[in-house]
């Protein structure tokens, strides 16, 4: 079930043949699921490209919201303008471990990591499953980040799936969703593609795309205090400064959605073009690079914006109601709009 099958397409741009962060060429994504007994948990994998991303870094960027996050990964990114391993979404205390195990994989492709070159900075992003799952029984693994890294496809599954078994959105059951957007330059078809990760948003304050809300009463709502993970993949050359402003506009396509980034919540968003790589052993001093003509980057923006709208709406049409933890519940959002599929 995606959010088309739901009836909620936002905007007006047309989208990639499989309106997902994959029709980005070259982008792919994997999943582990942990659900058992009390556990909702898990890893979510995105792949920028299926070379050596140590070596052959994609230009990114990150921009927070608010950061009540414990991700890791993102000071780096921000100040040298680089991905250097993939990125992993999971739960909160699981970020270290996410950590190490993109670590162990740069090391075993590339052994002169610390010794003869520069170490290398694993790129994790988290929120906190904790309602649904038993997050303190810290049960995601190394393996499991090797299982999600293993499993990324160009085709892959939304909604209670890998980092998102456990997330809720709106008072919802929320999760991974995911959609793309097209933009034509110079003649030629280009791709913006948002994954996130959404467990974010007061009961109440979710907007359908038609106007419509859904949950309950505002005076009857909880403080902010959820989280999401947005992943921005183009394959439009931009360098990093106009990267950072492409992704900041994920924060209007959550504020359409219903979020107004809470004191509570770490809203973050993290981007990368496969059209721009920067060559770990590159010998030259200077080099050249194609950017996009800053008067045409409102199309950027745009994309941004409605993909990530659209992904939200596709992380709450694909999770099935699901109980987890003591007994908690959260109900998917077919469900209450009376879907029986």
């Amino acid at each position: 079930m995606r959010a088309r099958d739901l009836g909620l397409a936002c905007g007006h741009l047309p989208t990639g043949a499989g309106n997902r962060i994959t029709d980005v060429p070259g982008v792919t994504v994997g999943h582990c699921t942990i659900a058992e007994g009390d556990l909702r948990t898990g890893i979510t994998a995105i792949l920028p490209h299926p070379g050596n991303v140590f070596r052959d870094k994609p230009v990114a960027a990150a921009d927070v919201l608010n950061g009540f996050g414990k991700s890791v990964g993102l000071m780096q990114v921000e100040e040298l303008g680089q991905l250097e391993t993939p990125i992993l979404l999971t739960n909160t205390l699981s970020v270290g471990t996410c950590g190490t195990a993109l670590i162990r994989r740069a090391i075993a492709a590339n052994p002169d990591i610390g010794r003869a070159t520069s170490t290398v900075n694993p790129v994790v992003g988290e929120c906190n499953d904790g309602y649904l799952n038993d997050i303190q029984a810290l049960a995601v693994t190394e393996a499991h980040a090797f299982a999600a890294l293993d499993a990324a496809s160009v085709d892959f599954a939304s909604g209670a799936v890998g980092a998102g078994a456990g997330m809720s959105c709106f008072g919802f059951k929320g999760g991974i969703g995911t959609a793309s957007r097209l933009v034509t330059l110079d003649g030629a078809s280009h791709t913006v593609g948002v994954l996130l990760l959404a467990n974010f948003g007061r009961a109440g304050d979710l907007r359908l795309p038609d106007g419509r809300r859904l949950g309950p009463t505002r005076a009857a709502a909880p403080p902010e205090r959820g989280s999401v993970i947005v992943v921005i993949a183009t394959d439009i050359p931009l360098d990093h400064r106009q990267l950072r402003r492409g992704i900041r506009r994920a924060g209007a396509g959550l504020a359409w959605a219903g979020s107004f980034w809470g004191h509570g919540s770490g809203d973050l968003a993290i981007g990368f073009t496969t059209a721009n790589r920067i060559d770990h052993d590159a010998a030259e001093d200077i080099r050249n690079i194609r950017i996009l003509n800053e008067s045409r980057i409102d199309f950027v923006f745009e994309a941004v914006a409605e993909a990530t709208q659209e992904a939200v709406m596709d992380a709450l049409a694909a999770s099935d109601t699901t109980r987890g933890r003591a007994g908690h519940r959260r109900l998917g959002l077919r469900h209450s709009l009376g879907s029986t599929a």
